[in-house]
């Protein structure tokens, strides 16, 4: 695995450290590689209203917007439990918004990895070219 990739992970397993999780107690970190190099963290927000949850892929994603990024490079979501985990819909559209192909790297707890892409887990995604047709 590319140094860059063990790298995103490992700020993907500090990351899942500070999530705040007190109902499902699954605590996700992403870290989000972007073009320019940058890199940006983010965690999941469980909220006793549950639909105001936010998971970690989007709050990674939106730390990196704030800052004026645009196009991600490849996200590591980690685990400490033992199953791989894996975007949700709602992340897999946003991570579609920001990039047509992207490596996305899980990892668990156990240390072991996964390495995939945009295209294989949104194979139909759709993006903002769509809406530039009109």
């Amino acid at each position: 695995m590319e140094e860059k990739y063990i790298e995103l992970i490992h700020k993907a397993q500090l990351a899942y450290e500070n999530a705040y999780a007190p109902y499902s107690n699954y605590k996700v970190g992403a870290a989000v590689l972007w073009d320019s190099g940058a890199i940006t963290t983010g965690v999941n927000m469980e909220n006793a209203s549950y639909g105001l949850t936010v998971c970690a892929e989007r709050n990674a994603i939106a730390a990196g917007i704030g800052t004026g990024e645009r196009k991600i490079d490849a996200i590591a979501i980690a685990v400490p439990s033992e199953d791989l985990p894996a975007p949700c819909g709602a992340c897999r559209q946003v991570l579609r918004e920001f990039s047509t192909d992207c490596t996305i790297l899980l990892a668990n707890g156990k240390r072991e990895s996964k390495i995939t892409d945009l295209k294989k887990l949104f194979p139909y995604g759709f993006g903002p070219e769509f809406l530039k047709k009109l």
